[in-house]
């Protein structure tokens, strides 16, 4: 079995894999047409990716191919239908890092109501304006709208009751055996925009979420109220995200991940979003902690034992 990891990975996770009796070839910085080539030369059985795009032609390249794994639970960098076309089985690993994207949703609520992030920078020029930050609402008793209550939502919700705030969640499900330990209710999603202090995203990507909060979404949000977003990509327009901030229209917003992102080798971003004070970004790292990844390579051999020892795919999202 012949394994190719075209992103980062622990080392134990490959040693695990070689134990399993697989060969591994590692290359964190394999991308597009030079994935493509590794693919075509290795002829690997088994491909396992990140945030790597996996294209048709790539999908092609060997001839033995039989199983994608996305380290991680989002699967919309994977050409499905071409996958199960070739009858190749792509599997993921939800659930593994919904802890650490939980976390930072947490952390980034925070900073925006206390703005620790501008008082940090306004130390560091040896600024001390202690009556602009002495000014804060406060997270007990605030409303919080969760948009999608899958494993990380769930998560979210949970740490939000430690800090007393009111729970609400928009959801395509009703998840009913999970309202009641966090203290949760579900209501539509123009409710949940207009009523709550802060929002949180956390949906699949694909057709059905592209550009879910747009100017119109925005528009019926609190002028007081804050928008954090660490799902797909596309599920919130960054163009009607700037304007709504600059405006007034919402009062701040964190964001993990954007519609376009550079490149793992790239040093620059010039996305706007990273020039509006009011708006705080992080690095597309919502799932980047060593307990998040250490779970995610586990995953990863787990699955890929399932399919050596017994020839099952599992957490596959193509079933034959």
């Amino acid at each position: 079995m012949k394994v190719l990891i075209a992103d980062k990975f622990v080392d134990h996770g490959v040693d695990a894999l070689r134990e399993a009796r697989c060969e591994v070839i590692l290359d964190p910085d394999l991308k597009d047409e030079i994935l493509t080539k590794a693919v075509s030369e290795t002829r690997c059985n088994a491909l396992v990716v990140r945030s790597t795009r996996v294209t048709t032609e790539m999908l092609n390249a060997s001839p033995n191919l039989a199983l994608v794994i996305r380290a991680g639970s989002g699967y919309d960098t994977i050409d499905v239908p071409a996958a199960t076309q070739r009858n190749i089985r792509v599997c993921n690993c939800p659930g593994m890092n919904s802890v650490a994207v939980a976390e930072l949703t947490i952390g980034l609520m925070i900073a925006l109501d206390r703005r620790i992030v501008d008082e940090a920078a306004d130390l560091r020029r040896g600024v001390w304006n202690k009556r602009e930050y002495s000014k804060a609402r406060g997270l007990k008793g605030r409303t919080l709208g969760t948009i999608g209550l899958g494993r990380i939502g769930y998560e979210v919700a949970k740490r939000a009751a430690a800090f007393e705030m009111k729970l609400i969640y928009s959801d395509v499900i009703e998840q009913k055996s999970i309202e009641q330990e966090p203290g949760i209710r579900k209501v539509p999603l123009k409710e949940l925009l207009a009523g709550e202090d802060c929002v949180t995203l956390h949906v699949p990507g694909g057709k059905e979420s592209k550009h879910m909060i747009g100017p119109d979404e925005l528009a019926l949000m609190k002028p007081t109220a804050f928008l954090i977003h660490h799902t797909a990509p596309a599920a919130v327009d960054d163009v009607a995200l700037v304007e709504a901030v600059k405006s007034g229209t919402i009062a701040g917003a964190a964001v993990d991940v954007y519609e376009v992102e550079p490149a793992a080798s790239d040093k620059e971003f010039t996305n706007p979003i990273g020039q509006v004070p009011k708006i705080y970004g992080t690095h597309h790292v919502g799932a980047s902690t060593e307990q998040a990844q250490d779970a995610v390579a586990e995953e990863v051999v787990r699955i890929v034992r399932g399919y050596v020892e017994n020839g099952e795919f599992i957490n596959c999202v193509n079933p034959s």
